[in-house]
């Protein structure tokens, strides 16, 4: 289905923080990475960010899920459509309900529409065949997160540390040969990271984030409250291991009584507080935690983590990463790897019973759903 070699392919991602979708570009082969590409990026409307929300939690057939549904394809349409030359395309779809252990895991939006759309095969549906088996089906970046390691050229053992709506750790030993060898990745999720954050800042009528962490900056952190997040269960138990994004919503009651920079600032140590307990699960200390995601972008996090940590905590555009586009980037690389019949989970990264390759390759057809130009 691909040309030998490394091939263009396009990624997209749409968090937990249900800000927009990010796409981008990444060459590769499927293991190596040889370069990166264009990006793009499209912001939800209120209106649209307000129907995704209504239906977190739900499963296919459950109300507001079809709206949800068609919101997704035909945003991520939009934006996968101003890409040109691409050999294949991921996409993750908007996770809505999580439960590796329960119903499984629920990602708004059906690949085969924006394969209709967009003449190319569309790889999607990543995470179920991940849970059929056995695991976790989170998170999924790592085994791109051991090819950027190799792409940076690093030595020895690091952390990238992702902090979206929900926080994960993907620990790499760069010196394995391949992502599944054993002893080359250990992966979870962390804990809460900007979700209750995003989620204080509506509830009050305070913008929809603490840009640069100025409300978190002027408060104080309520210590008793991190005392008690650190207790659940959850922290406790040994890796892989994930999330739902509200799984600890517990937090905004834990801080309704304090004020609006208190309560900020007790939620931003909480998402560093999470990553420092998680380090507790490495194999070995790493040397360093490259930050993604939007959490990179706010000081006060960055600072508690390195005070939590004692570790040097950098955002990965000190190595010539995109911390915007890192996921979007990992399942444009996952997608090639699908195609090409390669793992893209292991038991180290989702406690998946053995390496296994998930996801859906949909050829291009015509689309049974009207999207506009």
């Amino acid at each position: 289905m691909l040309k030998p070699g490394p091939v263009r392919a396009l990624g997209t991602m749409s968090g937990t923080s249900l800000d927009g979708v990010d796409a981008a570009v990444v060459v590769t082969d499927g293991e190596a990475i040889a370069g990166f590409g264009e990006t793009a990026y499209r912001a939800y409307a209120e209106e649209e960010r307000a129907v995704l929300g209504g239906a977190l939690g739900r499963w296919p057939g459950e109300a507001g899920v079809a709206a949800a549904d068609e919101i997704v394809e035909l945003v991520h349409a939009e934006v996968m459509a101003g890409f040109a030359s691409i050999d294949i395309a991921g996409f993750h779809g908007q996770t809505l309900a999580h439960e590796p252990r329960g119903r499984g895991t629920h990602q708004a939006g059906d690949g085969r529409v924006l394969a209709g759309v967009l003449g190319v095969p569309v790889v999607w549906d990543f995470r179920a065949m991940d849970v059929r088996l056995g695991g976790e089906g989170a998170p999924l970046a790592p085994f791109f997160h051991f090819a950027c390691a190799k792409w940076i050229g690093a030595q020895a053992p690091l952390a990238f540390v992702n902090l979206g709506g929900v926080g994960n750790l993907t620990w790499v030993d760069p010196t394995r040969p391949r992502p599944e060898a054993a002893g080359a990745l250990l992966a979870f999720d962390t804990g809460p990271a900007n979700a209750p954050i995003d989620d204080l800042m509506r509830a009050r009528g305070l913008g929809p984030c603490d840009r640069d962490g100025a409300l978190a900056a002027r408060g104080r952190v309520a210590e008793a409250v991190i005392g008690r997040l650190l207790q659940d269960a959850y922290f406790l138990k040994m890796p892989p291991k994930s999330l739902d994004r509200n799984a600890f919503a517990r937090l905004s009651a834990d801080v309704a009584r304090l004020s609006d920079a208190d309560a900020a600032a007790t939620l931003t140590a909480a998402a560093a507080a999470s990553v420092a307990r998680g380090l507790e699960h490495c194999p070995r200390r790493p040397d360093r935690l490259l930050v993604t995601g939007g959490g990179r972008k706010n000081p006060v996090l960055m600072d508690i983590l390195r005070l939590r940590t004692r570790l040097a905590v950098e955002p990965v555009e000190v190595v010539g990463l995109d911390g915007d586009m890192l996921e979007a980037q990992a399942f444009g690389y996952l997608a090639v790897r699908v195609a090409r019949g390669l793992p893209t989970t292991c038991p180290a990264s989702t406690g998946v019973r053995a390496a296994v390759g998930g996801g859906t390759v949909s050829a291009p057809a015509p689309s049974a759903r009207s999207v506009p130009d």
